[in-house]
């Protein structure tokens, strides 16, 4: 009953809007904005005012009311529209028609912009593509940009980053040309947006930072907001969170100034965000649900969403698991509905949590999957490829407008050069001896100028001919690089099949996980898994499992891995192997044996930490590579063997250490990818010490919580660099 009272309550108010009584919501607005109003109002309630005042009127009030009210938009801009399609139909005189198309375009993008933060895209990009095509007609630049901007906007909103920059990187060269300041900084603060959700950090600051610049000049508050809360998020993802809370708290102020409703839902979501990061989960709910309250308010259900999963993510801090769950379901069902990724990836990530501390071991898995495929469709090479490739044409585009503007230049200069040329031709007339000699001067002339146009020509040919074969040569590349791509992606599933599912590691390992991060496409790095019946009682499995590191990485590493997986298999297949140390020595024998088959010497080998779990009992073996244990707060260290698995200079056999393990114990091992990375305010190592520091510090979590944490750790200390190794990191509690 209530619902349905609110509906009728609804319609009502959008009756009463149509009919232009909006003396009701006048307080909220400042003098200058109700003196427009008033004025418009006006214009509306004279019976007298001619169809393109009406029209243009009814969009007026639309942009007006757009911050503080955006439900009024879709009946005022529709009333517009009817205005403007009714008086076209035998309208003669290109002027009016000018004015009602521009009305009518105006219409349609407002609408689009409703349809958009409610969340239905489709919609949304329908109305801005009809009114980009007004706009195209009537040659309206700044029309054309906005339509353009919108469209991008959209686009990015789906995920969809490709079309995203295309349309974003056309509104900018078209604002750059006519000179539009305001447009200009929207374009960049919208670029800047795409490279902070690839992880390009300083390239979404560079572009912020100029959009910020240009708002300030031209005195935008409503863009000085936005940039501000961008510049904070920035800020945010680097870990200062003192930052990002001025920065964000700054934003929230004007917001509430100019009542842009949207804006000060996103500024209490982000104030909301920043409280999270400092586990003050109180602070960050009442933030979270300020956000919330506004959002449901105005229709935008792509931040509902995202509401929706924050405030679940706090729930489950605060130990309340069924609110939490409450929560991300009702955020997983709406980002679904939407189409919107990094939402559906953010509320799988946090079911995938909840459940698997609940032992739903099946349903954390889809939600874990889920969530990868998520995070792979926002950011993968084809995205970033696409980023540079359009930056790149951007970059082209620009160029050659500065080109041809100087060539134009050159062309006039020519004119008047020739303009001279006859006024001396004149003067000269008067003196046959004069024009003799003048005549021979041009004869000479035209006879050097049609030498010189005919070595213009012949260069011109020659540079037509070496513009084809490069062409012809960058086709070749391409194709080569494609042959390339296709084959080391191809490489990259035969190297996914040699690897154990992550079902059968959680059937035998069920509190564990496995971070796996390859430098390239393919890697070096591998984990490896093996289940065999006890040779002691016939009954239990003894589990075998690995963390190995190739040399090399990218394709070498990637073949070298192969060779030395195969190795490990027939140890334990063939010839029956269970203790880590025998199986080491066996090993490495055989990949010896595979390299000493090439007629060139090969060097190449593997690091490796071998265990062997069988009940409570853990042996362990490796090359190189340790074995942490974390008992009761401390972190026990065993070491490897100090020699590779392959060709060594004087080699030993390889030592297996036993433990007697307990309830609650952690054991970690992995390759050096992890600690060797470059990153921080200095660019230097994160180094063993730190890596030990933090799994001492999140030993409260549970084993898929702790992969998150170990993982967000290492790109927030990578940050902009580039990743410099495999990474490869077993964990698995008893």
């Amino acid at each position: 009953m209530f619902s349905l009272y609110r509906v009728i309550i609804k319609k009502l108010v959008y009756i009463l809007f149509s009919l232009i009584s909006f003396n009701g919501i006048s307080q909220q607005f400042s003098s200058v904005e109700q003196h427009q109003i008033d004025s418009l109002n006006t214009i509306i309630a004279n019976q007298n005012s001619p169809d393109t005042s009406l029209a243009g009127a009814y969009v007026a009030l639309s942009d007006i009311l757009y911050v503080s009210n955006i439900d009024t938009m879709i009946p005022l801009c529709k009333k517009a529209q009817a205005i403007a399609e009714k008086a076209l139909i035998n309208q003669s005189n290109d002027l009016v028609k000018k004015s009602l198309l521009t009305s009518l375009a105006a219409a349609y993008n407002d609408i689009g912009i409703v349809y958009g933060y409610r969340g239905d895209i489709s919609k949304a990009l329908k109305y801005f593509h009809k009114g980009l095509e007004i706009m195209e007609k009537i040659g309206d630049k700044n029309g054309i940009a906005s339509s353009l901007n919108n469209i991008g906007f959209a686009y990015r909103n789906q995920g969809d980053i490709p079309q995203a920059l295309k349309f974003f990187h056309k509104s900018l060269k078209i604002q750059e040309e006519i000179g539009d300041k305001n447009g200009i900084a929207t374009s960049l603060n919208n670029l800047g947006l795409i490279y902070k959700n690839q992880g390009d950090i300083p390239k979404a600051l560079e572009y912020y930072l100029k959009s910020l610049k240009i708002r300030e000049e031209s005195v935008d508050k409503r863009g000085i907001a936005n940039s501000l809360n961008n510049i904070g998020a920035v800020y945010k993802n680097q870990g200062d969170n003192s930052k990002a809370l001025e920065y964000y708290l700054k934003s929230l102020e004007i917001q509430e100034e100019i009542q842009d409703m949207k804006g000060m839902a996103t500024s209490l979501n982000n104030i909301g965000l920043v409280y999270k990061n400092q586990r003050d989960n109180t602070k960050a709910l009442e933030y979270y649900l300020k956000s919330l309250k506004i959002r449901e308010k105005i229709g935008n259900k792509n931040g509902i969403a995202s509401s929706f999963n924050n405030i679940g993510a706090v729930y489950y801090n605060l130990g309340d698991i069924a609110k939490a769950i409450e929560y991300e379901n009702k955020s997983m069902e709406l980002a679904l509905e939407l189409g919107y990724p990094k939402v559906i990836k953010e509320a799988a990530s946090v079911l995938s949590i909840i459940y698997e501390k609940q032992g739903k071991g099946m349903l954390a898995l889809e939600m874990y999957k889920l969530s990868t495929t998520m995070k792979d469709s926002l950011k993968n090479e084809a995205t970033q490829k696409a980023t540079i490739q359009q930056q790149a044409k951007y970059e082209y585009e620009k160029q050659k407008a500065i080109d041809d503007a100087s060539n134009e230049k050159l062309v006039a200069l020519e004119q008047q050069e020739k303009q001279k040329q006859k006024i001396i031709t004149y003067a000269t007339a008067g003196g046959l001896g004069l024009v003799v000699v003048f005549l021979i001067f041009v004869f000479n002339r035209l006879q050097v100028t049609k030498k010189q146009k005919r070595v213009i020509e012949t260069q011109k040919q020659e540079v037509e001919k070496q513009k084809e074969v490069v062409e012809l040569a960058h086709d070749e590349l391409e194709e080569k690089n494609r042959e390339i791509m296709d084959s080391i992606t191809y490489a990259k599933r035969i190297q996914n099949a040699i690897l154990p599912p992550l079902k059968v590691v959680k059937e035998y390992l069920q509190e564990s996980f496995i971070l796996y991060k390859p430098k390239d496409i393919v890697a070096g790095d591998f984990y490896w898994m093996e289940a065999v019946v006890s040779k002691e009682n016939n009954k239990e499995k003894t589990v075998l499992f690995a963390a190995a590191d190739c040399t090399g990485h990218g394709v070498p590493g990637a073949m070298v891995s192969v060779v030395c997986n195969n190795a490990l298999n027939r140890s334990v297949r063939e010839h029956g192997l269970t203790d880590p140390g025998e199986i080491l020595n066996k090993t490495r024998e055989i990949v010896i044996q595979e390299f000493e088959k090439s007629d060139e010497e090969v060097k190449d080998g593997m690091d490796i930490a071998l265990c062997s779990l069988e009940g409570n009992t853990l042996k362990y073996a490796g090359a190189h590579n340790p074995l942490w244990i974390i008992r009761n707060g401390e972190l026990l260290e065993t070491k490897a063997n100090k020699q590779p698995i392959g060709q060594f200079d004087n080699p030993e056999p390889y030592i297996t250490h036993s433990f007697d393990l307990e309830s609650g114990d952690s054991l970690y091992i992995f390759s050096d990818g992890y600690v060797d990375q470059f990153g921080g305010e200095k660019g230097k190592k994160f180094k063993a010490k730190a890596f030990r520091e933090l799994l001492l510090s999140i030993q409260d979590k549970p084993m898929e919580e702790q992969k998150l944490i170990i993982d967000e750790t290492f790109e927030t200390w990578r940050g902009a660099l580039e990743q410099i190794d495999d990474v490869c990191i077993i964990g698995v509690r008893i």
